[in-house]
């Protein structure tokens, strides 16, 4: 019995568009969503250790909306570099300032940590409004 493992191939390889618009869904439940279509965890021929995912879009990211005490509780943290560099900021302040900066966090926490990470979050693009340069891209129905 010869057993064979599946590799996909360049050619197998083919990256469609996904266009989501996020008014009134909730931030984690996008980014689930997000975060399989960029893996690729939704095809058959999905690999770990290749990029197998789509190009996913999402516009109106200003309506995004959270559940709970989350934009009060949820802590954002980096460093200067600097010594008491620590800075933090929650969640509803970061929206004000960037609201797309909130789900494209959530989304990268979702994705492997490792060396493909930063090659499948060029597959992501996050718009504020309906408008985006992708509408070419669009499927005719």
């Amino acid at each position: 019995m010869k057993k064979n493992s599946y590799a996909p191939k360049k050619a197998d390889m083919k990256a469609e568009w996904h266009f989501i618009d996020a008014t009134d869904q909730i931030l984690g439940r996008v980014s689930t969503k997000i975060a399989k279509l960029l893996m690729g965890k939704h095809k058959a021929i999905f690999t770990p250790n290749q990029i197998v995912g789509d190009k996913v879009v999402v516009t109106n990211v200003d309506k995004i909306k959270v559940t709970g005490k989350k934009m009060k509780d949820k802590t954002y943290f980096h460093h200067t570099g600097f010594p008491k560099g620590l800075r933090s900021e929650n969640l509803e302040s970061l929206l004000k300032r960037k609201p797309t900066e909130a789900l494209i966090r959530s989304v990268k926490g979702m994705l492997p940590k490792n060396r493909l990470r930063n090659l499948m979050m060029k597959n992501f693009y996050a718009y504020l409004g309906d408008e985006n340069p992708h509408q070419a891209q669009q499927k005719k129905n």
